[in-house]
């Protein structure tokens, strides 16, 4: 028979046993700010075709942006939020209109 010698086990450290811990990434708050020249069809048409938001609420969101100066439109990871951001300042200048935002980080939980 051979004399091929098995190797020892050699146990795992708690650094390959120990599961990684995953956090959140941080969010952040796209804000509409309003201005006195975008008309408010324009803002409603930006909630519902970048945020997603019903008719319903887009005419809430723009209420509040004219009446309170401005108005959280969603709540997302930084790139989200500021692809967001470019995509509606791109369309805004596009119409003509200053219509701007800006993202706010969301306080930790």
């Amino acid at each position: 028979m051979s004399n091929i010698q098995m190797p020892e086990i050699i146990p795992k450290t708690e650094a390959e046993t120990v599961e990684p811990q995953l956090q959140r990434p941080p969010m952040f708050r796209v804000v509409m700010l309003n201005d006195d020249f975008t008309p408010m069809e324009f803002v409603v048409d930006i909630m519902i075709r970048f945020f997603h938001k019903s008719e319903e609420m887009a005419n809430t969101l723009m209420l509040q942006i004219h009446h309170q100066g401005s108005a959280v439109c969603g709540v997302f990871p930084r790139d989200i939020a500021e692809t967001k951001i470019h995509q509606v300042e791109t369309a805004s200048r596009t119409a003509g209109h200053p219509l701007r935002c800006l993202t706010e980080r969301e306080p930790d939980e």
